[in-house]
């Protein structure tokens, strides 16, 4: 019977960096990135430049909450030390720049946008940014 705590044995079942399955991973991750770019010139063009959602509530209440969670998650992890907190930190990070991004580009002219880029630069972007620090100093420590 083989031993799962064995390095060797990881990377002969495609668990480890640089193994074949996730080389191919990889491969397939580039090719769909590339893929893509051809359709950001499609939506560019393409898209109105104003538009209404049906559930505009509930996008932006389930963003927030989504922040809520991933902000209370990387916290507790990190309190406690554990060592998947890096994984907590770099998605609270990523929706956290997501939401500053998209308030301020959906945010009308005047005080709505200042509003929004109030939240962004001193709320939203630096959690995001000690999210990202926790994740990097926790990576480098690895």
């Amino acid at each position: 019977m083989s031993d799962p705590s064995d390095p060797s044995e990881r990377e002969a079942a495609g668990a480890e960096p640089g193994s074949r399955l996730v080389g191919w991973a990889g491969w397939l991750l580039v090719v769909c990135g590339l893929a893509l770019l051809p359709w950001l010139y499609v939506l560019a063009t393409g898209l109105p430049d104003t538009a209404s959602a049906a559930h505009w509530p509930v996008t932006w209440v389930g963003l927030d909450a989504l922040e809520a969670a991933g902000l209370i998650a990387t916290g507790v992890l990190a309190v406690r030390g554990d060592r998947r907190h890096p994984l907590a930190a770099t998605t609270t990070a990523t929706l956290l720049v997501i939401d500053a991004w998209f308030d301020t580009t959906t945010a009308a002219a005047g005080s709505d946008l200042a509003a929004a880029a109030t939240m962004a630069l001193c709320a939203e972007l630096p959690l995001a940014a000690l999210c990202a620090w926790l994740a990097v100093r926790a990576m480098r420590r690895a």
